[in-house]
């Protein structure tokens, strides 16, 4: 069981602290327990709670009803929204909530039926921009405060690589080799849900992309761009690692591929920390992927 304080709860879910107080002392929204310290803390299912409680909020509903139906009865009012959910005044954010719930429950069922609903609602691109971005977000807050434990971390974002390689499947092959992508993660990088979304958004612009996937050597990227000699290079630096490690790879890249386009994208922190050669782009939104792919 993870054990949460209100200051994470607030964090979480976007309600401020003083707010969860006045539900609990009004409506008995939530339950808190108290240490031997006397301190309030909140478990898995008091946070699910106060997730799927703000989910229903711009709906029809009032907090004082919210507040004193119980766990099923929420349940049953966010299935039913989930039907009619055109005239919501903040669609993505319900479902950054639900899906962030259904994780900590590894509900696949209803993650996946929320996925679904974000594709015929929204499309891909905006799927990921407006609702698993964000979600990624949340949960690497979450993951960082220790309130996810890793293994439901990694349920959900392999539910994600699951539907991202399931839409690239999809896509036709490209006609030409010319312009090629060449996508990888160097070595002791793993998140490679970013990764899978630029090399979908690469296919679909008809470009040939080949996808050598995470923790790839420099000797490996060497002999795999000598035996494809692709006009781009793209990868993610995601990791925390120290600027002058990073340096160093980046420096071999440009050194190494002289030919080379290089397009690097992920850790804001980190990259702006660096020294970008002229042969070098930072790619810093989906919407500067799509502007350079068009």
């Amino acid at each position: 069981m993870n054990l949460f304080t209100i200051s994470e709860l607030q964090q979480f879910s976007g309600v401020k602290a003083h707010t969860i107080r006045i539900w609990e002392q009004r409506y008995q929204a939530l339950s808190p327990e108290r240490s031997e310290g006397n301190t309030r803390y909140y478990d898995n299912s008091q946070l699910r709670r106060l997730l799927n409680i703000v989910s229903l909020m711009d709906g029809n509903y009032k907090v004082s009803e919210l507040c004193s139906m119980n766990d099923d009865e929420i349940f049953k009012l966010l299935s039913l929204q989930l039907k009619n959910q055109e005239e919501e005044n903040n669609p993505h954010e319900h479902f950054v909530l639900q899906m962030i719930a259904a994780g900590m429950e590894y509900d696949e069922f209803y993650f996946e039926k929320l996925f679904s609903n974000c594709l015929l609602r929204f499309g891909l691109k905006d799927t990921y921009t407006k609702v698993i971005y964000p979600l990624l977000h949340r949960l690497g807050i979450m993951w960082r405060k220790d309130a996810m434990p890793p293994a439901q971390e990694h349920f959900v974002t392999n539910i994600i690589k699951q539907k991202l390689f399931t839409a690239i499947d999809g896509l036709p092959p490209a006609k030409t080799s010319r312009n090629s992508w060449l996508l990888f993660l160097p070595e002791n990088e793993f998140h490679e849900i970013g990764l899978l979304f630029g090399y979908y958004m690469i296919r679909f612009s008809g470009r040939k992309a080949i996808y050598l996937g995470t923790n790839v050597p420099f000797e490996s990227l060497k002999s795999a761009v000598s035996d494809i000699h692709p006009s781009h290079l793209f990868f993610f630096m995601v990791h925390h690692n120290m600027p002058e490690q990073s340096q160093k790879y980046l420096n071999a890249l440009t050194k190494t591929f002289k030919e080379t386009k290089i397009h690097l994208s992920g850790n804001e922190k980190l990259i702006s920390q660096l020294k970008l050669g002229k042969e070098t782009q930072w790619i810093q939104s989906v919407d500067e992927l799509s502007t350079l792919l068009a």
